[in-house]
């Protein structure tokens, strides 16, 4: 499979997600217009992927810094993409940096998988949402990185997913990915997890993340939050799987965290609504803390109390 995001010389090359799992079709974005448009329409997507593909869009926008801002703005929720922008802006050379960004982004997914294959040795069965592996990343991903390295181990593992609302995330990206990568998945409804893991058939929950705040409350796809609560209740770790360049310590707590409010439209055409229907559509929510097992980090897996704990990493 191929990467999700690259670099051309000239262009940046991605794969666009819309059109997935009917049509596997590689895009070229030449301009910041392209590339805006790519992040907004989630073209691209997945905190990481889309960070990457910022740090690469400041090199289309020039000299031209407003540019690099119209792209740095495109999605408010994931913290990496500003901090990527922002850090390609204050780099001496900015072509250096941003393929850096690129390769630090590989080999934090690495560090993620192996991490997470190492506190959770005996976990078999995984439960997730959205999508976390080689179409989130520049590498083979964050949550799903966690499996392919069991894979690449040689343990037993698979995979639930979660269908994830509003477009499929999971459905589309994460059930097309796996079975490419021949690990056995199951997609589910969201509504379905609570009683998945009411059942005892799932050994951890492992998700990604699109900001983690500085004591630990993260933002991420919309339907974490009730996994975390159905987890907790149901005994079962919950683990966040994110880089450090998602770790925010600027953002105090969950409270704070803009989050992205999507086009009604997504959820009416599944639907077949009418136009004139009300939807919230929200694309992501916050889960606390006090819900997470522990961060795994491409530091290593962060514990509670996460403040101090984040702030070592970060130093």
């Amino acid at each position: 499979m191929r990467t999700a995001v690259g670099w051309t010389g000239d262009a940046i090359e991605i794969i666009d997600q819309t059109l997935l799992p009917a049509e596997e079709r590689i895009i070229r974005l030449s301009t910041v217009d392209e590339v805006v448009d790519a992040i907004q329409r989630l073209a691209v997507r997945g905190a990481p992927a889309i960070g990457v593909t910022g740090a690469l869009g400041v090199l289309l926008a020039g000299d031209d810094d407003a540019e690099a801002e119209r792209i740095a703005s495109a999605r408010p929720t994931a913290v990496n993409l500003r901090w990527a922008v922002e850090r390609v802006l204050a780099a001496s050379d900015r072509k250096a940096e941003a393929l850096a960004i690129l390769e630090e982004d590989v080999a934090a997914c690495r560090a993620i998988g192996s991490y997470g294959r190492a506190e959770l040795p005996e976990a078999s069965k995984i439960l997730t949402v959205c999508n976390t592996g080689r179409l989130a990343t520049a590498g083979w991903g964050t949550a799903l990185g966690v499996v392919y390295a069991k894979q690449e181990a040689g343990e037993p593992v698979e995979v639930f997913a979660c269908e994830t609302r509003p477009l499929l995330q999971g459905a589309r990206l994460t059930a097309w990915e796996l079975d490419d990568a021949g690990i056995p998945v199951t997609v589910l409804p969201d509504g379905a997890a609570p009683a998945l893991l009411a059942g005892g058939q799932i050994d951890a929950v492992i998700v990604g993340a699109d900001r983690i705040a500085a004591n630990g409350d993260t933002a991420n796809k919309i339907g974490t939050y009730a996994l975390a609560i159905a987890a907790r209740h149901h005994g079962v770790p919950f683990y966040v799987a994110a880089p450090r360049s998602t770790l925010d310590p600027a953002t105090p707590h969950g409270a704070v965290i803009e989050i992205e409010e999507r086009d009604g439209s997504e959820i009416r055409s599944i639907a077949g609504l009418e136009e004139s229907t009300r939807v919230w559509n929200p694309a992501f929510d916050v889960t606390p803390a006090s819900l997470i097992t522990g961060l795994i980090t491409d530091a290593g897996v962060l514990r509670a109390p996460f403040g101090p704990a984040i702030e070592g990493v970060l130093s």
